[in-house]
């Protein structure tokens, strides 16, 4: 049983890491954020959790630890943005980034639930928006984008 399991999580991580190597911009970008949302949710469900009777530790840590995952999330959507042909969307999303960036660390110290909710609800808005464009977009003729952060798994 133990073989079996390990078999589907290295073939799982495998058709992670080739879908993220393969991916053009505008997926690789919405990757992205699926994987900031759930990194915060992950942490809501935490913080729910810790909420409840004694406050453990490890769990503190545990929030902590998808907080940065999250961030550095947003420092690679922060790097990925194309000033010159992005122009005044690209100097908002930059904007944008840095704000959420800095709200994850004052939410992250003051343990603010409500601030990480609004996060999640926000980036979660524009990976849909993100979603809609690159369906509509016609199909990408650039070379698949590399990311500095490991976003298979």
């Amino acid at each position: 049983m133990e073989g079996t399991i390990l078999a589907y999580t290295n073939a799982l991580s495998a058709y992670r890491e080739t879908r993220v190597k393969t991916a053009g911009q505008g997926q690789l970008i919405i990757m992205l954020y699926d994987e900031a949302v759930k990194q915060l949710d992950r942490s809501l469900e935490l913080f729910k959790k810790n909420s409840k009777g004694k406050k453990d530790p490890g769990r503190i840590e545990e929030i902590a630890k998808a907080l940065l995952k999250t961030q550095e999330i947003i420092t690679e959507l922060m790097v990925s943005l194309d000033f010159e042909q992005g122009g005044e969307i690209a100097k908002n999303l930059f904007s944008l980034y840095s704000w959420f960036n800095q709200e994850i660390v004052e939410a992250n110290i003051s343990k603010d639930v409500e601030r990480v909710a609004n996060i999640r609800d926000m980036l979660d808005t524009l990976r849909k928006t993100w979603g809609e464009a690159v369906t509509k977009a016609p199909v990408e003729t650039i070379e698949p984008v590399r990311s500095g952060i490991n976003i298979a798994g």
